[in-house]
């Protein structure tokens, strides 16, 4: 199902066929004349991606295109980019990678777009990524945490976005053993990739043997007293979470429950607090989540400049619908691809796209500037970490750049919001 107010399938087919007709109109023999760029009009440029609007995953993440969408409505209004509108087709995948294929092979052969902008989830995503690189289509900032993303060699066209599980989970230790010196250490994760990759980060910093108990779930339970029962037991005083928010409110609640308070270390996939205070409740999360340290490297809190803006948007674009870190990262992916398609030239092709991220020019809006080039497909490799206090989440000055294992602490360097967060040819 793709979203309402976006291009219509036979809208988009026909802006193709008129862009054919056109190519067609040359004379044969005429080598001056370049073959219509898939997605690209004089006026529009045509991108889709695959989301869980519906399924088991879409409670928050539904939120994610959503706020792209709104994004992207804002800049068409401003004048576009390069003065080409951005057409966003969003299809529903439900989280079921069978679906993932389907609906992203109509997107290249049906829809023929530039370029596939930030699909969502590793088991998802994984099945399309052969496809989109045989098809030399652009597969730009990928909605997920795996490092798979990050191989310039066999995915010359794949880049990632999210900091990768295994960055996010060193950084979470290394701030653990500087502030619980002496603790013990223990970690739930989802029984996954995502899980896998935030513990092997742990036990980067920590070693495996200095972690005091390690337990997982499954995606399709509905209860965690099992799992908190053994960390409890096992005396555990920091517990490093890879889990989505529900799972994290799972665990707090069940903790609670037990009469239990150790420490929260959360992954940014399970750290979003108002989300979580939309599960838990208001009362329960202010006592609950007080304290709770967490990761992230996007624009957060009252003070950013991208975060005023992104509420503006939202309000107007986006009907006010709640405001979470998904909206962030939702309108800050949209920001990258619009930098991306002003750095692709005039008359953009999928080349000129992929030459742009591979460039090192862009920036994004994070905590720290994006270092993409012909080597690096990664997305953030630098975090900042986040506590709450008082009921309010924002970042605590502890910023951790983090290389094969390695974590140093580094000074953050915000990029700076500049015309209107319009990127400009």
């Amino acid at each position: 199902m793709r979203t309402p107010a976006k291009t219509s399938r036979s809208a988009a087919a026909l802006a193709v066929a008129a862009a054919l007709g056109l190519a067609g109109c040359t004379a044969p023999g005429d080598d001056g004349e370049a073959a219509a760029t898939p997605g690209v009009t004089a006026d529009t440029v045509t991108i889709g991606t695959h989301q869980p609007l519906s399924g088991p995953a879409a409670a928050g993440y539904s939120a994610v295109s959503a706020a792209t969408s709104a994004y992207f409505e804002y800049v068409n209004a401003g004048g576009g980019v390069n003065g080409r509108s951005i057409e966003y087709l969003v299809e529903d995948d439900a989280y079921e990678p069978q679906r993932t294929n389907e609906v992203v092979t109509e997107l290249v052969e049906d829809d023929e777009v530039l370029a596939i902008v930030n699909g969502l989830g590793t088991p998802t995503h994984s099945v399309v990524l052969d496809y989109l690189a045989d098809e030399g289509v652009p597969d730009l900032f990928i909605a997920s945490g795996s490092r798979v993303w990050n191989q310039p060699a066999l995915y010359p066209n794949a880049f990632g976005y999210n900091a990768e599980y295994t960055t996010e989970g060193a950084a979470l230790a290394q701030y653990a053993l500087e502030q619980e010196p002496g603790a013990k250490v223990c970690v739930l994760g989802q029984a996954d990739d995502y899980g896998e990759g935030l513990l092997e980060g742990v036990e980067a910093v920590l070693g495996g043997n200095e972690i005091t108990e390690i337990q997982t779930y499954a995606t399709s339970a509905t209860d965690l007293t099992v799992q908190m029962g053994v960390l409890k037991a096992a005396g555990c005083e920091v517990n490093i979470l890879g889990t989505i928010n529900g799972f994290t409110a799972l665990a707090v609640g069940t903790a609670a429950q037990m009469d239990w308070s150790p420490q929260w270390y959360v992954s940014s996939s399970g750290a979003d607090y108002p989300t979580l205070v939309g599960h838990l409740g208001e009362e329960a999360a202010a006592q609950l989540l007080e304290g709770m340290v967490c990761v992230n490297y996007l624009p957060f809190g009252p003070d950013s400049e991208w975060t005023a803006l992104f509420r503006q948007i939202n309000d107007e674009y986006n009907d006010g619908a709640p405001f979470t870190a998904n909206t962030v990262l939702g309108m800050s992916v949209g920001y990258l691809f619009a930098e991306a398609l002003a750095a692709a030239g005039d008359d953009p092709t999928r080349e000129s796209l992929i030459a742009a991220v591979e460039s090192g020019s862009l920036q994004g809006n994070g905590i720290v500037p994006l270092s993409f080039s012909e080597t690096n497909h990664g997305g953030y490799s630098t975090v900042g970490i986040m506590t709450v206090e008082d009921g309010v989440q924002d970042y605590n000055g502890t910023t951790y750049q983090v290389e094969v294992g390695q974590v140093t602490e580094v000074e953050a360097d915000p990029v700076p919001l500049v015309n209107g967060g319009i990127p400009a040819g």
